[in-house]
């Protein structure tokens, strides 16, 4: 689990803790394998994830990773996501937001550049 002020990542596998304080998905489809009850989501927020075409371009590929960082970050600075970046930062002020997501890599997933994104820590 990686963690940047308030802000933090985590599989949606892992067991929700207390500590996770709010809990939101960040992907665009719903992990197999997870029910709603072992989730404790608060929220799920397609919106934030990246677009279905860059997913299907990513494939999870890590020597891709550098690229898709890029275009998600240009998804992530679109007007309709500001609203969805507005939430997580409000809920960051006033404690822990723990972003969920299901991808097996852990380095090389969207939750990374989301939390890199949201804290201005991107590394390049």
């Amino acid at each position: 689990m990686g963690e940047t002020g308030n802000f933090r990542i985590k599989r949606i596998y892992e067991p929700a803790e207390e500590s996770d304080g709010v809990r939101v998905l960040v992907d665009r489809l719903w992990p197999r394998g997870i029910s709603k009850e072992r989730a404790r989501l608060d929220e799920w927020m397609k919106d934030v994830a990246p677009s279905s075409a860059l997913c299907a371009w990513f494939g999870h590929d890590p020597e891709r990773f550098g690229e898709f960082r890029s275009r998600y970050e240009a998804e992530l600075a679109e007007v309709r996501v500001r609203p969805c970046i507005g939430r997580l930062n409000a809920w960051a002020e006033n404690g822990p937001v723990t972003l969920l997501y299901g991808a097996r890599d852990e380095r090389h997933n969207q939750a990374v550049v989301l939390l890199e994104y949201l804290t201005g820590q991107a590394a390049y």
